[in-house]
């Protein structure tokens, strides 16, 4: 039993010596290859600049803002005019263009799809019939998705995760609605053609009542594009003919308040644009499992 157990310590001595060894010595380790980055990417990556036109144009706005801050830097000898005029023109594009678009051409796209579909089923064909026919005569925003549908149901999917799968794919209250209509025909296709007119007219609804909306959401960004234009002239030509005028800000005090008001002037710009957006509804297609999502 002792000779065992010194046998049995003198290996793992040896073990312990070989691995103590192998972790000393040097490894030489290839050294990592740099990628070099132009600077035309540094300044895309940090800025997140857009690609293509709209990129273009930002910088554009950009430059434009520090040429014109320098001049009114040399005309005044305000320091902070040099930031803060390059944000200005940075944002305020942003701030009066459009507000951003509800779903008003999904609605649109919805409601031709849908009316296809209801004047397609009474010809005798079941839903998937249907659903495959109407591949060719989906709007262009659908049409993406609806091939996506047809191509589930010629591989082979059960109609009804097909369908759930498209559901998800939009992403959209509204396409729930057809959706669930059109699961509960796989089944029961009695009144489905009624059914899909009826929510035909529904999304019409929707569509008039989300134009008003709209068009009442962007009068007050009209009002403060005026108000912003008009303010600006008058400051422009107080500059020019009247420059004792802002002989007070001068002053470090003095530039420091006129920061305090653009800042302000453009927080309230962007509490209105943030107003005007439209507000998100819940889905009610969504599956009583997250985790579930076919591989």
């Amino acid at each position: 039993m002792t000779t065992l157990a010194a046998l049995l310590g003198g290996m793992a001595l040896a073990a312990a010596a070989v691995l103590l060894i192998t972790g000393l010595r040097k490894v030489p380790v290839a050294p990592a290859r740099k990628v070099r980055i132009t600077p035309a990417q540094a300044w895309s990556r940090y800025t997140r600049r857009p690609a293509g036109r709209a990129g273009r144009q930002r910088d554009l706005r950009l430059l434009a803002g520090v040429v014109a801050g320098l001049a009114i830097f040399v005309f005044t000898g305000w320091l902070i005019v040099i930031p803060l005029v390059p944000a200005v023109l940075f944002l305020l594009p942003i701030l009066f263009g459009r507000a951003p678009r509800s779903d008003i051409a999904l609605l649109e796209a919805l409601d031709r799809w849908v009316r296809t579909l209801a004047t397609t089923l009474p010809g005798g064909r079941s839903v998937t019939q249907t659903l495959r026919a109407s591949r060719a005569l989906a709007p262009p925003l659908l049409a993406d998705e609806v091939g996506e549908l047809v191509d589930r149901l010629n591989w082979g999917w059960d109609p009804q995760e097909a369908l759930q799968q498209f559901a998800d794919r939009l992403d959209s209250p509204d396409a729930d609605a057809v959706v669930a209509s059109l699961k509960l025909a796989i089944t029961h296709t009695e009144g489905i053609t009624a059914n899909l007119l009826g929510i035909a007219d529904a999304l019409q609804d929707r569509l008039r009542a989300t134009r008003q909306i709209e068009n009442e959401r962007d009068r007050p960004r009209q009002t403060a594009r005026i108000v912003t234009v008009i303010s600006a002239l008058m400051i422009a030509s107080t500059a020019l003919f009247g420059r004792g005028y802002f002989t007070p800000y001068n002053t470090p005090i003095g530039q420091l308040i006129v920061a305090v008001l653009a800042f302000a002037y453009v927080g309230s710009l962007i509490l209105l644009y943030r107003m005007a957006m439209p507000r998100r509804r819940e889905r009610i297609m969504i599956r009583a499992d997250p985790a579930e999502v076919l591989r």
